[in-house]
C-alpha cells in the first residue's frame, strides 16, 4: 500500500525543491513559461530525481513540438497539462486540439505520464461545467486527473482565470461533490487540487478520497498585504498540509482499510 501522494506547486529553484522534499512532499510541480525561458529548471528537476522524488512539468504553451522539445531537455516524470477546455477559449476545437496534443505526447514519450486538470466549477456550482463528461473524454489518453477550480461567472468562464486560457491557481475551492464523483467514477488516479490549505487538506481528503492532494497559492509565502507570491513557498504551510494530509490518511486507514493511491 502506498500513501497519498502530496504534490506541491509551483516550484522552480533546485534549494527550494530540496527544502520540500525533506518535509515529505512526494511530488515537485513546476511550470515552464515558454520554449525559450532558459529559467534554470533542468537542476530542479534533476535534484528532484537525486533526491528519490518526483517531478511535474506544466508547459504553458501549446505546439506539440516545443513541448516535445522541452520534454526532451528536462525529463520530468510527468507532463501536465491544464488548458480550460470549457468555454470560449476551450471549445470543441480547443478539446479536440488538447486532445491530439495528449496523443502526440503519449506516443513520443511512452515513459513519461501524462496529467490532465479536469475544470471544476467552485464550491456549490459544480453543475456549470460539464466535468465528468470532459474527464470521459480526455480518460483514454490520460494517466492521472488533477481537479482544479474554473472560476465561472454564470455560464462564461472567458476572462476570469489568473492565467488565460489555462486552469488553476485561484486559491478557491472546487466542488467537492463533483471531485469525489470523479474519484468514484474515473479509471484512473484523481489528485484534489483546487484552494488546498493546511487548514482543509485533511477534510478534503475525508470527503472527496482522492489518490493525492496538491497546493499551490495556498501554499506560497504572502507579502505585506497578504497577496499569496508566485514561484515562492512558505515552509511552515507546507510542513502543516503534509502533517495534516498525514493525520487523514492514518484515520482513514483505521476506520475504512486501504485506498489504492498513485
Amino acid at each position: 500500500m502506498g500513501s497519498i501522494k502530496i504534490q506541491i506547486y509551483e516550484v522552480q529553484t533546485p534549494g527550494e525543491a530540496e527544502a520540500l522534499l525533506e518535509l515529505g512532499v512526494d511530488r515537485i510541480g513546476s511550470v515552464l513559461l515558454s520554449a525559450d525561458s532558459g529559467d534554470g529548471l533542468a537542476e530542479t528537476l534533476t535534484t528532484v530525481s537525486r533526491l528519490g522524488g518526483e517531478s511535474s512539468l506544466i508547459p504553458l504553451f501549446l505546439d506539440p513540438d516545443l513541448i516535445s522539445r522541452a520534454l526532451d531537455r528536462y525529463q520530468p516524470h510527468i507532463v501536465h497539462f491544464c488548458e480550460m477546455l470549457w468555454g470560449a477559449n476551450g471549445g470543441d476545437t480547443g478539446r479536440e486540439a488538447a486532445l491530439m496534443r495528449q496523443r502526440i505526447i503519449r506516443e513520443r514519450f511512452p515513459q513519461i505520464k501524462v496529467m490532465r486538470s479536469i475544470p471544476i466549477a467552485p464550491s456549490g456550482k459544480g453543475g456549470l461545467v460539464p466535468s465528468l463528461e470532459l474527464a470521459r473524454m480526455f480518460e483514454p489518453v490520460s494517466d492521472i486527473f488533477l481537479t482544479d477550480t474554473l472560476m465561472v461567472a454564470g455560464q462564461n468562464p472567458d476572462g476570469e482565470q489568473p492565467v488565460e486560457g489555462f486552469v488553476g491557481i485561484t486559491g478557491k475551492t472546487c466542488d467537492w461533490e463533483v471531485a469525489a464523483r470523479l474519484v468514484r467514477e474515473s479509471r484512473i488516479p484523481v489528485i484534489l487540487a483546487g484552494g488546498i490549505s493546511p487548514e482543509n487538506v485533511a477534510e478534503g481528503i475525508f470527503q472527496v478520497r482522492p489518490s493525492g492532494v496538491d497546493s499551490c497559492t495556498l501554499t506560497n509565502a504572502v507579502d505585506k498585504t497578504g497577496k499569496p507570491i508566485r514561484f515562492q513557498k512558505d515552509l511552515d504551510k507546507v510542513r502543516r498540509l503534509v502533517a495534516q494530509t498525514r493525520r487523514a490518511e492514518n484515520y482513514t486507514l483505521k476506520t475504512e482499510g486501504a485506498t489504492q493511491y498513485v
